[in-house]
């Protein structure tokens, strides 16, 4: 992969990264459908860190490479070309959002107490956002868990599923509707909660098709849960404001990792179709072979023109950045798919096979046109968005151009 107009520190970054995954990495990954134990995941953190190439995302007062926002796809698509990379790294989800939402929105206390450890590797953390029905899903207006005023604190009660990351995690990052109270407004509001808390517990897993994530994605229960009142992140009824800034950069950071992962998809089918023959020449030489490999390279190309565009926005507009991440989680989650379903046709029978990874690579991508978001719910906002922009265009203006025009030549 080719990226140009780098800083030289970012350029010599996304080379060491490059050559740690291959040469360190690669070597360390578990058998196809097989999770990364925790001893690995250690001996890679480590390795990361003597290499130079630890919590790229990190600010370097806490530890990390301090690449900022802009910056970030060559590093974690470098990273996402293992699947485990991202995890040796410390930029996996659902860890690398929630250090960047601690990072803007933390108290200097927060920050010292969870960002510090999460960002060195020596905790993990998960988000609780998802409920069963009819709780927040694809409508986090649905949001049911609650959290009530109390003496000194609040009092959380509810119910989370699919909550990533929180088997073995050393906090979770609670999302609970709260009333208005002490001048704050009536809303949604985010909390610190360790795992140790009596109030907190881990219930029955959910098995899914990834593997990727560490902690899997198991329900959380919430009964009468007390946190302090310093426990908030941020103020008492931001949490879905906050949610934007969090889950706009984790969408995309999502195709960053992704995309690595697709590009080392097309490299197993191209070194496939290179040397193996059919029909009297290398499989490369055949047009059917050669559209799937064209198709790949395009769905590739476009996903990192959007990736690098929308990574820009978040630099410089967040909420033009984050309605931008939402096309571009559509976009390349299908196109990652794309990718590596059409390098398993290539290789055949082999692709489907735990002989090559492609078939667990389909499981780790497929969930993501889920995850974050279904597509089908992003297409909608971004339907409602390019509807409501146009509309206000032609109010200030600009020339309606819906109307037939008729013609009024000679004979009409």
């Amino acid at each position: 992969m080719a990226f140009t107009h780098l800083p030289p520190e970012v350029a010599e970054l996304r080379e060491r990264t490059r050559r740690f995954i291959r040469e360190i990495v690669i070597d360390a990954e578990p058998a196809p459908g097989e999770r990364l134990d925790q001893a690995a995941r250690d001996g890679l953190q480590a390795a990361a860190e003597d290499a130079g190439v630890f919590a790229p995302h990190v600010p370097k007062e806490y530890g990390g490479q301090g690449v900022p926002i802009e910056h970030w796809s060559p590093i974690l698509q470098e990273a996402g070309y293992s699947p485990i990379g991202p995890s040796a790294l410390n930029c996996m989800a659902p860890d690398e959002g929630n250090m960047h939402m601690l990072n803007l929105i933390g108290t200097e206390e927060q920050k010292h107490r969870y960002l510090v450890p999460l960002a060195a590797g020596d905790i993990r953390s998960c988000f609780g956002m998802t409920e069963p029905h009819p709780g927040a899903g694809s409508d986090p207006a649905a949001l049911r868990t609650r959290a009530a005023r109390t003496s000194g604190g609040w009092i959380i009660n509810g119910h989370k599923r699919f909550t990533s990351g929180a088997v073995g995690a050393g906090f979770c990052i609670v999302m609970a509707r709260t009333p208005a109270v002490d001048g704050f407004p009536e809303g949604a509001t985010m909390f610190l909660v360790d795992m140790t808390n009596p109030g907190l517990r881990v219930g029955e897993a959910i098995h899914t098709i990834d593997r990727a994530i560490d902690g899997g994605h198991p329900h959380l229960f919430v009964q009468d849960c007390f946190v302090p009142d310093d426990a908030v992140l941020g103020e008492v009824g931001l949490g879905f404001r906050y949610a934007q800034v969090r889950l706009g950069p984790a969408r995309l950071t999502h195709c960053m990792r992704w995309l690595g992962l697709a590009r080392r998809a097309l490299d197993i089918a191209l070194d496939r179709a290179g040397r193996r023959e059919l029909f009297g020449g290398p499989i490369d030489s055949l047009g059917l072979a050669q559209n799937l490999i064209a198709e790949s390279v395009i769905d590739i190309e476009t996903s990192d023109a959007i990736i690098t565009k929308t990574a820009a926005l978040l630099h410089t507009d967040p909420k033009a950045g984050s309605a931008m991440s939402s096309i571009a989680k559509v976009h390349c989650s299908e196109a990652i798919f794309r990718v590596v379903d059409r390098a398993i046709q290539v290789c055949g029978g082999d692709g489907v096979s735990d002989g090559l990874p492609l078939a667990q690579y389909l499981n780790e991508v497929r969930p993501f046109r889920i995850y974050d978001g279904p597509n089908e719910t992003h297409k909608w906002a971004i339907a409602r968005r390019a509807s409501a922009s146009r509309s206000a265009a032609v109010r200030a203006g600009e020339r309606y151009r819906g109307d037939v025009v008729v013609g009024r030549g000679e004979g009409a």
